[in-house]
């Protein structure tokens, strides 16, 4: 375990903080175990930004050399790994045996690690088909604040007075516990995959969701982004095609099959538009250390998707957002605005006055701008789950701020 002092961000600093880098689960326990103050748990460094800011931390724990297969099963279409293994390289090593791990959120690109998708409950356009990380995730090892490891499934070290860890580690963003090993469900790696757009407003676009949707086609991926809806197809070669067809006849005559270049080209701009980075170092970006443009913020937001474009247009109207991306089956959104706290507060409202969802995914640096919006009903859950794993509060502090 290799461990040096650092110093906290700068509008943290305090006081300088200790960073370990546990190479196996005794070191992670270890570390938990023999420190006693405030912990930090970080990966890879691309949800740094997200949610509350974290509070002065004595310990930053970095996961990043947890990584690595541990167990790879083709025939039950599973594989256990380290979760500070970047999903790129643990995709590509499957891709040898035909299979992956079917997340595609943005950041995959910059390097997130398989525990910091899970923790921060981050998915993507194929979330549609194949569901979010908690749906993937069908057991894990965790160490909880005191050094105790505690596994779902199988053998049990602990048993956590029956919790679902799998479940509970799924968006606690380094609070409740250190997620050190996962095991995740695989898909066959389609044989190919094409896209159809269609030009139009958001309106236009959920009007014409709706349609795909009614269809038999099922698409892995329907999106809208940069005026325009995106619908992706996937699976055998020799179908794909007729399937395409199909896709383009029934959207009419404004849709356009894209080429295999401007297929790629038009995912790299949505996923650009949900990290904020649009125009930032071209549509693909560059790396985790391009950031949004200095006085923006982002924010994601889940509602109904019933009521997802009405509500993003309402945001866009009233409060300035742009680089909207509308996920218009999955009900998940993106968009940036301002940096200025009393604009976010008012998305944040706007959102959970429709009953969704909101946490912010991109900040300036230093900028006190809220992290979320209202406590919902279930807050007083995540209190007492929070109290019985962590009672002391060490793990990840400011990261639910104000409901924690």
């Amino acid at each position: 375990m290799t461990s040096q002092p650092t110093s906290q961000p700068a509008s943290h600093a305090d006081a300088p903080t200790t960073a370990v880098r546990p190479a196996d689960l005794a070191e992670a326990s270890a570390a938990l175990a023999e420190n006693a103050g405030r912990v930090l748990i970080r990966g890879a460094g691309t949800a740094a930004d997200w949610a509350g800011q974290p509070e002065p931390a004595d310990l930053v724990l970095d996961t990043t050399a947890l990584c690595g297969v541990r167990a790879h099963n083709p025939g039950d279409m599973t594989v256990e790994v380290g979760a500070g293994t970047p999903l790129r390289e643990l995709n590509a090593e499957l891709a040898e045996h035909g299979q992956q791990v079917a997340l595609d959120p943005a950041r995959v690109g910059l390097g997130a690690t398989v525990g910091g998708l899970i923790a921060t409950a981050d998915s993507g356009p194929r979330a549609l088909l194949y569901g979010t990380p908690r749906d993937l995730v069908i057991g894990a090892t965790v160490v909880l604040a005191d050094g105790t490891v505690a596994r779902t499934g199988g053998h049990v070290i602990k048993n956590v007075a029956g919790y679902d860890l799998a479940k509970l580690v799924h968006g606690c963003y380094g609070t409740l516990a250190l997620l050190a090993e996962v095991v995740l469900r695989l898909h066959p790696l389609p044989e190919a995959s094409a896209t159809v757009r269609l030009a139009g407003s958001l309106g236009d676009g959920a009007r014409a969701a709706g349609q795909v949707l009614a269809s038999p086609l099922e698409p892995v991926a329907l999106e809208w982004s940069d005026g325009g809806l995106l619908v992706r197809l996937a699976g055998s070669a020799a179908a794909l095609d007729a399937r395409a067809e199909r896709l383009v006849s029934l959207l009419g005559l404004e849709a356009v099959r894209l080429r295999p270049d401007e297929e790629a080209d038009a995912w790299a701009e949505h996923s650009a538009r949900v990290t904020g980075r649009a125009g930032v170092g071209g549509p693909s970006g560059g790396g985790a250390a391009e950031r949004p443009p200095d006085a923006t913020a982002v924010l994601r937001v889940g509602a109904r998707p019933s009521r997802l474009a009405g509500l993003l247009t309402e945001l866009t109207a009233t409060l300035g957002a742009s680089a909207v991306t509308a996920g218009l089956a999955t009900g998940i959104g993106t968009l940036t605005l301002p940096a200025e706290p009393d604009i976010v507060a008012r998305a944040h409202q706007l959102v959970h006055r429709v009953g969704g969802t909101s946490v912010l995914r991109a900040r300036p640096s230093g900028a006190s701008v809220p992290g979320w919006g209202p406590a919902p009903s279930s807050v007083g859950l995540l209190r007492a789950v929070r109290d019985e794993l962590d009672p002391k509060g060490r793990l990840g502090a400011g990261r639910f701020t104000p409901w924690l």
